[in-house]
């Protein structure tokens, strides 16, 4: 019986195999593929000790396929056909674009890299997709090979095997009307929530998570009131009177709605920021996730004048683009 923790059969294995059924007899296999007769008749034996199973009969003549041996067949043309592409498509990849990139983006970035990062990414390869979401959701997808690099705000540090590319730091503020009184203690928020309810992100984003902790360290409990999976939804329901958040400088760019009468403020208490970076598997990329943190970097360095406007001179300072 084949080892559990073993394949039950290499790759010239399949092509001696598949070389037996369409000869039709070991022999002719064995002069297709310049080999001796024993030398195949060893190979297809020992498949069918690693496999468990017969895959010829043998009393028939020519050989007949058993009903594993036709199973067999039928993945094993697959299976040798995806492997004789691998070595032109590491050579092509080597010199030109990847067949494939599929990246994910936190979704409070969709507004600022989205469509730049898809234009980078199809310089890159014949087909890209970038999708936008929670970073828990991508973290998942990365794993799982279904994404092949994210931009998020976690940097999944308790996860081996990945490669890390920090992007940017920027502070968490204040969003709030204008006409109140910036709070200049952490024991202020408690009063402002007295007079307007704290618009909240839901605890599924990293965001809402990093929020809600940096509320116990400040040992202040807050109403729930209202929550939000997006920053549209936290920035749209306070430029409309519904409260204030704790946000930052990228979500509130992120929503895009006018802020007439609402201003950033610092938030007071101890620093608290939020930190952004690339995410792909170790090694699996070469240069890629290296040039493409680079180029996000780029398109983020370029929102600093924004960034200025929205918060003056003090939040364009903590808002930081990694060298």
């Amino acid at each position: 019986m084949p080892m559990a923790d073993t394949l039950p059969f290499d790759l010239r294995g399949l092509d001696i195999f598949l070389a037996v059924c369409d000869a039709g007899t070991m022999a002719a296999a064995a002069r297709r593929l310049a080999l001796t007769q024993p030398a195949v008749s060893q190979a297809i034996a020992e498949l069918e000790r690693r496999i468990g199973v017969a895959l010829f009969d043998r009393s028939a003549r020519p050989l007949a396929l058993t009903a594993a041996g036709g199973a067999l067949r039928q993945r094993a043309s697959a299976l040798l056909s995806e492997a004789r592409q691998i070595a032109p498509l590491l050579r092509e990849a080597e010199h030109a674009r990847l067949p494939l990139l599929r990246a994910g983006l936190v979704d409070s970035l969709s507004r600022t890299l989205m469509a730049p990062l898809a234009g980078k990414l199809t310089e890159m390869a014949e087909q890209a997709s970038v999708l936008s979401g929670l970073t828990a959701s991508h973290a998942g997808a990365l794993l799982t090979r279904q994404l092949d690099l994210l931009v998020g705000a976690d940097d999944l540090d308790e996860i081996e095997g990945l490669e890390r590319w920090s992007l940017l730091t920027e502070p968490y503020v204040l969003l709030m009307p204008a006409a109140l009184p910036a709070p200049a203690r952490p024991a202020d928020l408690a009063q402002l929530c007295e007079r307007l309810p704290l618009v909240r992100f839901s605890a599924r984003s990293k965001t809402g998570m990093e929020v809600e902790r940096h509320l116990r360290r400040l040992r202040l409990d807050l109403p729930r009131r209202l929550e939000f999976d997006t920053p549209y939804g936290v920035t749209a329901s306070v430029a409309a009177g519904a409260g204030f958040a704790v946000t930052t400088p990228l979500c509130i760019l992120e929503a895009a709605v006018p802020l007439d009468g609402f201003a950033c403020r610092p938030l007071p208490g101890p620093a608290f920021a939020r930190h952004l970076t690339l995410i792909a598997r170790r090694q699996e990329l070469g240069r890629l996730p290296r040039e493409i943190a680079a180029f996000c970097r780029a398109q983020l360095a370029a929102q600093l004048p924004t960034v200025q406007a929205l918060g003056g001179d003090g939040l364009a300072a903590e808002f930081r683009v990694e060298p």
